[in-house]
């Protein structure tokens, strides 16, 4: 399982089913959205992965709220629209779409065109598609974390939390960055809750989470992934 979770904002029940049964069949995660309000409010509260939106809404035309879902999530948006239109598909793609995918649509193309977007987001990062440390695998474009090919399941903020230090391997990623980038609202932005977290990590990820191998403490700056060279 991937652990990515994926924003559905489709209208039309039948398409939500449709998008939910393929994307749980390969591994995701599904949050759904009928209306542009509620895209907006989970794309900010619940932080997917990716969105794939529709672009006929009942509430606003879907264009409006291509650039909004970028800056409100900072994630890959895919247009999932039965416009066929060359004028529809530039302007979602100049407001900032990373993909464009025509209804009807074939599932397994459209699997692959989330990949890829996926994939793009984390080298845009600035990060490696895998990072190693300490004996661990990191593919911070599906989400998995490995010990000698056995899957170690984490929560999805213990996940987030990783995913900075591993956006930055070797570098210290400071205690702001990590809370700004992992919780949402400024009021859960509390040192206390990333002190738990990392220590949750290490229980799952290091030989002895008394002598911390993996995940570096740099007293009151921040944490480092000592990953392999």
């Amino acid at each position: 399982m991937s652990g990515q979770r994926i924003l559905v904002v489709d209208d039309d029940l039948h398409i939500r089913r449709l998008l939910h049964a393929t994307l749980t069949r390969a591994g995701y995660g599904v949050i759904e959205a009928k209306t542009g309000r509620e895209a907006l409010d989970l794309a900010a509260g619940d932080r997917p992965d990716a969105v794939l939106l529709d672009l006929g809404l009942p509430d606003r035309d879907g264009l409006e709220l291509v650039a909004l879902l970028k800056s409100r999530a900072g994630v890959p948006v895919l247009v999932v629209s039965a416009r066929e239109a060359t004028d529809d598909k530039v302007a979602a793609l100049d407001l900032g779409a990373d993909d464009y995918v025509t209804k009807p649509f074939d599932g397994e193309e459209l699997l692959a065109r989330l990949r890829a977007a996926l994939r793009h987001r984390v080298s845009a990062q600035g990060g490696e598609p895998v990072v190693r440390a300490g004996g661990l695998s990191i593919d911070l474009s599906r989400r998995l974390v490995r010990r000698d090919e056995a899957e170690i399941h984490l929560t999805r903020k213990e996940y987030d939390v990783l995913e900075q230090l591993a956006l930055a391997p070797g570098r210290v990623v400071t205690h702001s960055r990590i809370l700004a980038a992992t919780w949402p609202l400024d009021h859960d932005r509390k040192i206390e809750y990333l002190r738990i977290v990392v220590r949750n990590l290490r229980q799952k990820l290091e030989p002895d989470p008394a002598q911390p191998r993996i995940i570096a403490n740099e007293l009151g700056i921040g944490y480092r992934l000592l990953a392999d060279t």
